[in-house]
């Protein structure tokens, strides 16, 4: 942990001294009092939090850390696993890892130098979840094993009710939904999935029990989690069977071990792994010419990719299966080095007829073969929430925001809703990065969070509430620009609902996304005051 880090650490750890009055006057809530009473008004369910954060994963965390820097330390971080590490936790199957470099997926205030490789693994990013809970104290905020069962706005205290599964309510005066987009593992609606009698496991439920030596196992689905996980069950199974449904686009993989001269270097010269980042950040920053629009640069990425597929699968037939026949970046562009390899092994078997249904023993294709086998894994994805909520959510007059988005999502600036006061949400709609790491969108979603919630606290609003004009306006600008996007252009994709509409991605580039929430406009915001009895 470098010096910068370690006293930014033991500040945050630090009860806040002297600040401007009206911040003073905002955080006496967190510092009035004995622990005593404060643990007497938890287990009443009488205190009320300035802010509650759902999810200890890398947004919920990050969220935590800045407040404390800006000076609200009545919080808490209502996680429901019994550990920290949001979908990094979850993805623990073989093979798993990020792909976007180390150094650009962390956050740019809290660097780790000792990153072992490029690329790295997703044990190794679990550990560094848990070095920002140690390394700033956080520990105290995090309440395990809360799972969210309902959220509901009281709007004549202007206070949030946060219900758990095991029957507590938590009240906060803010809440911060960091419970991400690819929190609930989602298993694919097939007909006959009940029917079937061998094992199932899907990728974010990994069995670590299951022996896999020598068994027949089937993989469904070949996106970003089935390219890292049949390398691996490769070499372990009798064999496999790989069902692909749609050929991804697939890149190579630029992925080394990092010297220890290189972790000396960024430990005791910070600047050098700063200036890392930023080369990295601009790399992915150009991709956005390739990934998002139609341009010269997507069909120079093309032939890039297609000369790859070429160089690693010889045979005609295997690469007229495997080349994609959409618009680079319309779907998840994909990188590896030795999924094509896998597919080309003796017990690899690639099945491109789509599956009919599944039946007691295994899996039957339509054009009538049935393939047993003894495990089927579902790498297939999350229930992301395009179109719903991960749990009910409640604001202004009972309204319900499962229902408001039932054709689509919408936000203003992908992290407030009208309707819905103090709620932040962080990867809300359309903040869904194509080409550049997603903790660079987190980052300027939890700026903007720490902004609205200072502004809730200092000014003592009782609400704060996007108009709905505002928010209408916002929208409008993004669909138009997203129907110029490849992401629109026609291929089916999770990023979209089933009637086409995209909300899940920005249109455009890190930088601009950073520019739109770099503005925080409160003339776009109803302020209710809180009314002061006489």
């Amino acid at each position: 942990m470098t010096t910068e880090k370690t006293t930014r650490a033991q500040a945050l750890k630090a009860e806040p001294k002297s600040r401007t009055t009206a911040r003073t006057s905002a955080t006496t809530s967190a510092t009035a009092g004995t622990a005593t009473r404060r643990k007497a008004a938890e287990k009443s369910g009488e205190h009320v939090y300035d802010t509650l954060i759902i999810g200890a994963g890398f947004a919920g965390l990050g969220t935590a850390i800045k407040l404390r820097e800006a000076g609200v330390h009545n919080i808490a971080i209502l996680e429901r696993a019994a550990e920290v590490g949001g979908t990094w936790r979850d993805n623990q199957y073989p093979g798993a890892a990020c792909d976007i470099p180390s150094n650009l997926y962390s956050f740019s205030f809290a660097p780790n130098p000792n990153w072992s490789r490029s690329y790295s693994g997703s044990k190794e990013i679990l550990g560094y979840v848990h070095s920002l809970v140690n390394d700033f104290g956080l520990g105290s905020l995090i309440q395990y094993q809360q799972n969210v069962s309902r959220v509901e706005f009281e709007e004549a205290q202007g206070i949030w009710m946060i219900h758990t599964d095991n029957g507590k309510v938590w009240k906060g005066k803010a809440v911060i939904m960091a419970s991400g987009p690819l929190a609930n593992a989602s298993f694919p609606n097939i007909r006959g999935l009940e029917n079937y009698k061998g094992k199932k496991i899907h990728s974010a439920q990994w069995d670590h029990e299951y022996d896999f030596t020598g068994k027949r196992v089937a993989v469904i689905g070949t996106g970003a989690s089935a390219i890292q996980i049949i390398p691996e069950l490769v070499k372990k199974v009798d064999v496999l069977k790989v069902f692909q449904r749609t050929p991804a686009w697939v890149m190579p993989r630029p992925d080394f071990s990092t010297s220890d001269l290189s972790k000396k270097v960024f430990a005791k010269l910070p600047f050098t792994q700063k200036a890392v980042r930023e080369a990295l950040y601009w790399a992915h920053e150009s991709m956005a010419l390739a990934v998002i629009w139609s341009s010269p640069v997507t069909r120079l990425g093309e032939r890039l990719g297609q000369a790859f597929l070429k160089s690693q699968v010889p045979d005609p037939w295997m690469r007229r299966q495997l080349k994609p026949d959409y618009k680079l970046g319309c779907k998840r562009i994909l990188v590896s080095n030795d999924y094509y390899p896998a597919l080309q092994k003796e017990n690899c078997e690639l099945i491109t007829w789509p599956i009919a249904n599944i039946v007691e023993k295994g899996i039957r294709t339509s054009e009538g073969i049935e393939h047993r086998v003894d495990c089927i894994v579902f790498a297939t994805g999350f229930d992301v929430p395009k179109s719903g909520t991960p749990y009910p959510i409640h604001g202004v007059g009972g309204r319900e925001l499962a229902k408001e988005w039932q054709r689509g999502a919408q936000a203003y600036k992908s992290i407030n809703v009208s309707g819905y006061p103090n709620l932040y949400i962080m990867f809300g709609p359309n903040s869904g990065p194509g080409h550049n790491s997603a903790l660079v969108y987190m980052e300027q979603q939890i700026a903007y969070a720490v902004k609205g919630i200072r502004t809730i606290l200092d000014s003592n609003l009782k609400m704060l509430d996007v108009k709905p004009d505002v928010q209408a306006k916002h929208n409008a600008n993004i669909q138009k620009r997203l129907a110029k996007t490849n992401w629109n252009s026609g291929c089916k994709s999770w990023y979209l609902t089933e009637d086409g509409f995209n909300a899940t991605m920005f249109p455009g580039f890190a930088t601009q996304y950073a520019a739109q929430m770099g503005q925080f406009d409160l003339k776009a915001y109803r302020q209710v005051p809180v009314e002061v009895n006489a």
